[in-house]
């Protein structure tokens, strides 16, 4: 008997291996065992390792990512609104931990500012909870595709830093209970 979570690739993908965040190909026919699913991407195992599929072949194991859309409003000078800058960077996740990386305490600072153009760039700050977890471009082009679709928003940099060193001090009271630490 097969586990609900077990799924048959319907076509060729490319996955991002957990937590070395190498690319490889699965190939349809391959079997799949889904782990988790948060923030529209997918944590599977496979007989050769942990991988995480993004939303856009979601369809290669049977499943529906909704169109992520943000319907906040600019403010009054055509800036992204700030609130919804962070309600996006709570859609990202490690694909190996149940919180997002603003609970985590993983991003550490994000500014807004004009560009010369007049258009709006959101910069952020962020680390990872160990520095040789090679998912950290992976989260971070999640979290910079997740800026990109807030109004007001037409250019995205998020940068990875060591300074000052993540601990689980700072998990927010949330993610402290998501994870039972409290």
């Amino acid at each position: 008997m097969t586990d609900k979570r077990d799924r048959i690739l319907s076509r060729e993908i490319t996955v991002t291996q957990i937590p070395s965040g190498d690319k490889h190909t699965l190939f349809s026919g391959d079997t799949v065992f889904i782990h988790q699913v948060l923030g529209g991407s997918f944590t599977v195992q496979t007989s050769t390792g942990l991988f995480r599929i993004d939303a856009k072949d979601a369809d290669a194991i049977g499943e529906i990512v909704a169109v992520q859309t943000v319907t906040a409003a600019t403010l009054a000078d055509g800036a992204p609104d700030p609130a919804a800058i962070w309600d996006q960077l709570r859609k990202v996740f490690d694909p190996e931990i149940p919180v997002n990386i603003v609970d985590l305490g993983l991003v550490y600072s994000m500014d807004v500012a004009q560009t010369p153009e007049g258009g709006f760039q959101v910069d952020v700050a962020m680390t990872l909870t160990a520095p040789g977890c090679g998912m950290g471009p992976a989260i971070a082009e999640d979290a910079k595709g997740k800026i990109l679709l807030v109004p007001g928003v037409s250019a995205a940099d998020v940068r990875i830093t060591w300074e000052p060193a993540w601990n689980q001090s700072m998990i927010s009271e949330e993610g402290k209970m998501k994870l039972g630490l409290i």
